[in-house]
């Protein structure tokens, strides 16, 4: 799965991120009163990144995970090309009878993204989950997850049934939630399985000044995957509502415990790198 995106040797990879232009391509969740710009570009992601240095060096690659549905974004995701951008995540739909053309995985595209947070807690009414994963994880590309606390135990069955693909979970399938026992519960279902990695990413909040939330949650993400297969993710711009990108990155090292021998370079980057093939 070779391309022409950026192949970061070093320093860090943010594993998510969100690029839009509302000129080019609508989104459908896009509101005026969001606090968001109309335009989530590269250079304006380089301008923000460049403030940042992480504990492995300055964010030298990103991946870049669709933010709506349509075939439309994914194309226009899919063509950007610039340094900066080391990989493409696109969007499946489950509703789209040719969701199939979007699962495809080459070049640019390193993985698909399944957004369900709103479907079942036993993700019973997302069709075509295991068709995905076997052509995904054929492709070598991989699975992601958006999903709520409650769905991560049907994650963990997919996962199950799929050993061969490679499934990241968003956001520590927590979102923005309190990590409560049964959020705990469900990661450690998912963590078992060595397939599986977790993205600690949208953890930063306004309601959490003393990052406690955030150290609770990366405590626990920490001792069920360990640091070899949990990824930064910055969430911008959605976390530049909060805070501005290098203090995403500052709080988020400030909240880590200690990540033992290897796993500050493989949280801040060399995990993505494999996973993603960057």
């Amino acid at each position: 799965m070779t391309g022409d995106g950026a192949s970061p040797d070093s320093g860090a990879v943010d594993a998510h991120v969100h690029l839009w232009d509302l000129d080019r391509v609508e989104l459908s969740w896009f509101r005026p009163g969001l606090g968001l710009p109309r335009a989530a570009n590269v250079r304006d992601l380089a301008e923000a990144s460049r403030a940042a240095t992480t504990p492995v060096g300055p964010v030298s690659g990103v991946v870049a995970v669709q933010a709506a549905d349509t075939r439309e974004e994914a194309r226009w995701l899919a063509g950007l090309s610039d340094p900066l951008l080391a990989g493409v995540v696109l969007q499946y739909e489950p509703g789209d009878p040719s969701g199939a053309a979007r699962s495809a995985v080459g070049a640019r595209v390193r993985g698909v993204r399944v957004a369900v947070p709103d479907r079942r807690a036993d993700l019973a009414d997302v069709p075509g989950l295991d068709a995905l994963c076997e052509r995904v994880a054929a492709a070598a590309g991989v699975v992601e997850f958006l999903v709520r606390s409650e769905q991560l135990p049907a994650v963990a069955a997919v996962a199950a049934r799929h050993p061969a693909t490679r499934i990241v979970v968003c956001h520590l399938g927590l979102g923005a939630a309190e990590p409560g026992s049964d959020w705990e519960a469900g990661l450690r279902a998912v963590a078992a399985h060595p397939s599986v990695a977790a993205k600690a990413s949208g953890q930063i909040g306004e309601r959490d000044p003393d990052d406690g939330r955030l150290r609770r949650a990366l405590a626990v993400a920490v001792d069920a995957f360990g640091a070899h297969r949990l990824l930064f993710g910055s969430d911008w711009p959605m976390s530049a509502r909060v805070a501005p990108y290098a203090e995403v990155v500052a709080r988020t090292a400030a909240a880590l415990p200690a990540l033992g021998p290897g796993g500050s370079s493989a949280f801040w980057g060399g995990t993505a790198r494999a996973l993603y093939r960057l």
